[in-house]
């Protein structure tokens, strides 16, 4: 599993495909193709080209939402949300060789996704984001702390990925709760040199985790 994802992102500046060629070119090697509300036929000539890119640097390429896409592009897996096809249908629909991500809030959303078969949790929001409004509570470290520990004491063992308005400063203090990895958007896409920062993010990221291990 791996300790970064970045999800896509539409701005005035960086295009999609920008967005996830930047990310890449910074290191990271989980791409999440995110395009809310958009169609079919909007979405998979991006998704190919996100396809050869991630292919090239031998990065995983989930895509958000449109499980029914998932074959016709060669996608990795899919990422659903709260209010996308549930993650047990997907799993009917795709086996078990792609990977299915689930959007959790909370400890019971967590351990229903774990029994319906999920690969990884996407858990959050640690604070308040534009790209993720209508989700609650906002979880904090305190938040990802209480899920970690309820999930050891049932010894449920999911990759469990933390989401929403996470900064550079943020991600000691973030990954120390005890989470898998981060995953980003904004926080890059914002920087002066957005591959640059996800150098740095990573670089960060890899040295909280050989802390951890050193342990």
């Amino acid at each position: 599993m791996k300790s970064l994802q970045f999800i896509t992102h539409y701005t005035e500046r960086y295009s999609y495909l920008d967005s996830a060629r930047m990310a890449l070119e910074g290191g990271c090697r989980w791409i999440q193709l995110r395009m809310k509300d958009a169609g079919k036929e909007e979405i998979l000539p991006i998704a190919t080209e996100i396809r050869k890119l991630c292919n090239d640097c031998g990065a995983i390429f989930i895509i958000d939402d449109h499980v029914e896409l998932v074959r016709e592009i060669r996608a990795d897996g899919v990422h659903l949300g709260k209010n996308d096809m549930p993650v047990a249908e997907a799993r009917r629909i795709l086996g078990d060789e792609y990977i299915i991500g689930g959007t959790a809030n909370t400890y019971e959303d967590i351990k229903k996704h774990w029994l319906d078969g999920v690969n990884y949790i996407g858990c959050g929001p640690f604070r308040y984001t534009t790209t993720k409004q209508k989700l609650s509570p906002i979880l904090g470290l305190e938040g990802y702390k209480e899920i970690i520990r309820q999930m050891r004491a049932e010894n449920i063992n999911l990759p469990i990925v933390a989401i929403g308005g996470i900064t550079f400063a943020d991600i000691p203090s973030v990954m120390q709760t005890g989470i898998t990895g981060i995953a980003l958007s904004g926080t890059v896409l914002r920087a002066d040199n957005p591959a640059e920062e996800m150098w740095r993010i990573l670089a960060a990221i890899n040295q909280t985790d050989n802390h951890r291990t050193n342990k």
